[in-house]
């Protein structure tokens, strides 16, 4: 995409636009209350199911979205054009904001008054469609030993860090669904590309 007359990678412009959120947000709380994914009020401020996906609680958790996005991302632009990338981005993280305020409401797994924030629902959604187009990429995942085709890793990434205190695993799950249908209307259109072994690591 271009920015002011540049030429920039849309994974590079995420990463970017993560860490300088992450910088104001140092020190306060005011991000993750006026920006967080607070499902009680989600209805009157909409907004939140978007900016949430662009706040992080600290910097492991940052660093870990990042690297996946890195990686991933970089696969997804060797197979898909640029515009598709971002349309699973925020059609995942959309999912994935949906799913946690569904939970939120209808289950007793959530609470309406708990914040989420994260990129982690886009990013499932990102490593859910490169599963369906490219099953069988090798990915490393420590501490396995073997690689594992990357349709079972998204599987083993997703229970390893959804159980994980304070994680949000709905909204894994919700971007991982609409990654994986999302894949799927886009792997007819994929130009063919070697599958390597490709490494990763268990926090997503």
């Amino acid at each position: 995409m271009r920015i002011l007359g540049q030429h920039i990678r849309f994974i590079d412009l995420m990463i970017i636009v993560n860490v300088f959120v992450y910088i104001m947000g140092l020190g306060t709380y005011s991000i993750p209350d006026n920006f967080g994914l607070w499902p009680a009020m989600v209805f009157t401020e909409p907004w939140r199911m978007i900016t949430s996906m662009f706040i992080h609680g600290s910097f492991g958790h940052l660093l870990m979205n990042m690297l996946a996005l890195y990686f991933f991302g970089m696969w997804m632009e060797r197979i898909v054009s640029e515009r598709e990338v971002i349309n699973i981005y925020f059609i995942g993280g959309i999912a994935g904001s949906l799913f946690y305020v569904f939970f939120a409401f209808l289950t007793p797994f959530a609470s309406i008054d708990t914040i989420a924030v994260g990129a982690s629902g886009a990013l499932f959604a990102v490593g859910g469609a490169l599963a369906v187009m490219k099953p069988n990429i090798r990915v490393l995942i420590f501490p396995f030993p073997v690689p594992l085709p990357l349709w079972q890793a998204e599987i083993v990434i997703f229970f390893l860090v959804s159980f994980f205190p304070n994680v949000a695993w709905e909204g894994h799950l919700g971007g991982l669904i609409a990654g994986a249908i999302l894949g799927y209307y886009y792997k007819k259109k994929v130009i063919r590309v070697p599958e390597i072994v490709y490494f990763t690591t268990r926090h997503y």
